[in-house]
C-alpha cells in the first residue's frame, strides 16, 4: 500500500521562513503539507502560495492557548469554553480561505484544580461542537494522544485513552490523529494500538523514537507500523513530524519509496 506523504512544516525546513515551507516541501518531493499553528500567515498568503504550489494543506491545529507554552490549553478546562469558542471561530475563518483537509483539537494538560472527569466531559463537548463546527465546511476534526513523558499531566496520552474519548463524543466527523512516536514513547506496541483505533484513524504522523528524529535515528519499528496501518484499511495521509538533526538527510524518503510505503 502507497500513503501519501506529507510534510509538518512547524518543524521540517525550520530554517526558512514559514512562507518558504512549502516551495521546499515541494521541491523536496513531499505531496502535502501540515502546519501545527499557522496563524502568523494570513490565510489569503498561504491559499496562494499553495495553489501556485497545487500542494494539498492536509491539517493545522485549532489554536490552543497557552498550552505550547507549559499551561493547560482550551480543550478540556472547563472555565476556557469561551476562550475554546473564540479559538475555534479562528480556526474556521482561517480554514475558509486556507482549506485544510483536517483540523485537530489539543486536549490539553489536565488544569490545576479540575477533576479529570469534569475536563474530559468539557472535552467532550468541545470536540463535538468542533466537530459539528467544521462538518458544514467538508472538514473532518482529529483529536491526538500525547505521551506524557514530553507533555507531563497531558490528558489523553494513550490509545486507550483515545478511544474511549472517540466513543463518548460519537461523532461521525471526529477521529483519530495517531502520532506513532507518542505511542512507542508510552510503551505501545504499534500493531495492538493501531488496531484498537481501526476505521477511526484519520489521519497518522511519525517520527522516530525515542529521539523523536528522521526515521532510522532510533529504534521505532516502521515496517510492523506499516503491516498493521495497512491492515487497519488506513487510507489516509502520513505526515512527518519530526525534529530534524544537523546530520539529518531525507534518504529515509528513498528508502520508504523503494519499500512502497509512500508514492
Amino acid at each position: 500500500m502507497r500513503w501519501p506523504l506529507a510534510a509538518n512544516l512547524s518543524m521540517l525546513f525550520s530554517e526558512l521562513p514559514l512562507h518558504e515551507r512549502p516551495a521546499a516541501a515541494c521541491a523536496a518531493g513531499f505531496a502535502g503539507v501540515e502546519i501545527q499553528f499557522p496563524y502568523e500567515l494570513a490565510a489569503s498568503q498561504l491559499e496562494r502560495e499553495l495553489a501556485r504550489l497545487a500542494l494539498p494543506l492536509v491539517l493545522i491545529n485549532v489554536p490552543a492557548g497557552d498550552l505550547m507554552q507549559g499551561g493547560a490549553g482550551l480543550a478540556a478546562v472547563p472555565e476556557r469554553r469561551a476562550g475554546f469558542q473564540a479559538a475555534l471561530e479562528q480556526a474556521v475563518a482561517y480554514a475558509e480561505r486556507a482549506r485544510p483537509q483536517r483540523v485537530n483539537v489539543l486536549p490539553g494538560r489536565l488544569a490545576d484544580g479540575v477533576e479529570r472527569e469534569a475536563a474530559l466531559a468539557c472535552l467532550a463537548d468541545n470536540l463535538r461542537l468542533a466537530a459539528d463546527r467544521f462538518a458544514g465546511l467538508g472538514v473532518g476534526v482529529c483529536c491526538e494522544a500525547i505521551n506524557r513523558l514530553d507533555m507531563p499531566g497531558f490528558l489523553v496520552s494513550s490509545s486507550a485513552e483515545l478511544d474511549d474519548l472517540l466513543a463518548r463524543v460519537d461523532h461521525s466527523n471526529l477521529s483519530a490523529q495517531l502520532d506513532l512516536y507518542h505511542m512507542v514513547r508510552m510503551g505501545e506496541a504499534l500493531p495492538e494500538s493501531i488496531g484498537r483505533l481501526a476505521g477511526r484513524i484519520g489521519h497518522v504522523q511519525f517520527a522516530d523514537a525515542p529521539g523523536r528524529g528522521a526515521p532510522g535515528s532510533g529504534s521505532l519499528d516502521f515496517v510492523d507500523a506499516m503491516q498493521a496501518l495497512d491492515e487497519a484499511n488506513y487510507r489516509g495521509w502520513l505526515a512527518a513530524e519530526y525534529c530534524p538533526g544537523v546530520n539529518d538527510t531525507l534518504a529515509w524518503l528513498a528508502d520508504w519509496r523503494a519499500a512502497g510505503w509512500v508514492g
